[in-house]
């Protein structure tokens, strides 16, 4: 990793720091760029440190389904998060005051790219994560 890549994993590392005491001080509930969006907290097992990895990100409940996006902002690799889950897809799931255990697990194209239109009508920067990179970015399910 180059110096200017950890230094941006830092700087990624204490904004998702900030973000997570936010959620957790006001159950659930985030302001900035979060302030009118449905936000969880995914806890992920790292796939080579084994360490627990705890992710803010905006979700979708759509039929009764939870979706989260392994937008990455529109950057050309997938979020580590992701990695994670397809390593161990057995993640633990914060939702305002409720926790519990889920299963993750990414969703066929097709579905993908009905349930990821329905998210970038919602909110235009995930249209714009879509035009940045030339990745399929991956929507992944929760399943309690």
């Amino acid at each position: 990793m180059s110096d200017a890549e950890a230094e941006a994993a830092k700087a990624v590392n204490a904004w998702n720091k900030n973000v997570i005491e936010e959620f957790r001080a006001n159950d659930g509930k985030v302001g900035g760029q979060f302030e009118h969006a449905d936000v969880l907290l995914l806890r992920t097992k790292g796939a080579k440190s084994g360490v627990d990895r705890v992710n803010p990100m905006m979700y979708l409940e759509e039929d009764g389904k939870i979706y989260v996006f392994a937008s990455y902002s529109g950057a050309d690799k997938d979020p580590d998060w992701f990695h994670n889950i397809k390593a161990d897809d057995k993640v633990s799931v914060e939702v305002g005051t409720e926790t519990y255990e889920a299963t993750a697990k990414p969703v066929p194209l097709e579905e993908r790219d009905r349930i990821y239109a329905i998210m970038a009508e919602r909110f235009e920067n995930f249209a714009e994560y879509e035009k940045k990179t030339t990745r399929v970015i991956p929507v992944v399910e929760l399943i309690r």
